[in-house]
């Protein structure tokens, strides 16, 4: 005779098992990868400072939890979630109140808020505080507020902006103090691969958000052409990548990339379903991670 399985697990543990899937921990490669490159041309202007460079890691892997929390909330009160194919949700699958998902997300703000502070003290560029607070603005209102950009079609800018060039060129620009090219190609990269996993994301809920009204940019133009976007934004990084070991040798690694970047390739193109999506979205997220750390690591060994 079989017997039934049950959750033995004590209350307290299942409660933190799911903050810990609602925080979407295998997001952080996208907080990771401009710091990992903006510290590589740090080092690459011989000002590299292992203390700035942790607070800005603090900082993207703060912001990132705490838009995790904040898209979960949002999209959650709205019922978008109620018919998304994924991971769970704590607020569409009502395993938490709504309202501590709120408070996770703007304590985790706060915290992010806090490590750009100490930054700022540190460092005496005043003018970080605007960015900063441009920069969780931006985080509340991509899915919060009456009028979310993200369901505008506007989430791969705000993106490609923030976790792209503004986090990339932060890093550096705290370490070296001035203009550095190789931190502004580097944000480029970072911010096509962070807006190439929410266009995939994106394109794997396609069809719910068109039928609860949520227009992403995939939803506006559709399922080929961003398919279309999303290679473009896949591949382009590769091509910024191209002249760099003629100047950075140890850059050339970087390239081993490709081997994560080629099935997220062939997924996307021949998928069927939203669930055949959701590999194409990690093998993206760990293609950021290698190619930034490889990159970074190529810049500071010259």
């Amino acid at each position: 005779m079989s017997k039934k399985k049950t959750n033995n697990k004590p209350p307290r543990q299942r409660g933190i098992k799911l903050w810990i899937e609602g925080a979407r921990l295998r997001t952080l490669p996208l907080a990771v990868s401009p710091i990992a490159i903006g510290a590589g041309a740090a080092a690459a202007a011989k000002s590299f400072d292992l203390g700035l460079t942790m607070l800005a890691l603090a900082v993207a892997m703060f912001l990132q939890i705490g838009v995790n929390f904040a898209n979960d909330y949002s999209d959650g009160i709205r019922g978008t979630d109620d018919n998304r194919v994924g991971p769970l949700r704590l607020t569409g699958s009502k395993s938490v109140r709504p309202q501590a998902v709120k408070f996770a997300a703007f304590t985790f703000f706060g915290l992010a808020a806090l490590a750009g502070l100490a930054i700022v003290l540190l460092t005496q560029h005043w003018w970080f505080i605007p960015v900063g607070i441009a920069s969780i603005l931006a985080a509340w209102f991509y899915t919060g507020g009456k009028s979310p950009y993200g369901y505008a079609g506007l989430g791969e800018i705000a993106v490609f902006i923030f976790f792209g060039l503004v986090a990339t060129y932060g890093t550096a620009y705290i370490q070296i103090g001035r203009f550095d090219l190789n931190a502004l190609l580097g944000g480029t990269a970072a911010g096509l691969f962070a807006s190439a996993v929410l266009m995939v994301n994106n394109i794997r809920d396609i069809d719910t958000d068109r039928h609860v009204g949520k227009r992403t940019l995939a939803v506006k133009v559709g399922k080929k052409w961003a398919k279309a976007i999303y290679l473009a934004m896949l591949w382009l990084p590769l091509v910024i990548l191209a002249p760099y070991p003629f100047i950075y040798p140890v850059t050339i690694f970087a390239w081993a990339s490709v081997l994560l970047v080629l099935p997220a390739t062939l997924i996307v193109l021949t998928a069927r379903t939203p669930k055949e999506l959701i590999l194409a979205l990690k093998l993206t997220s760990f293609a950021s991670l290698g190619y930034a750390i490889l990159f970074g690591i190529g810049l500071a060994a010259l």
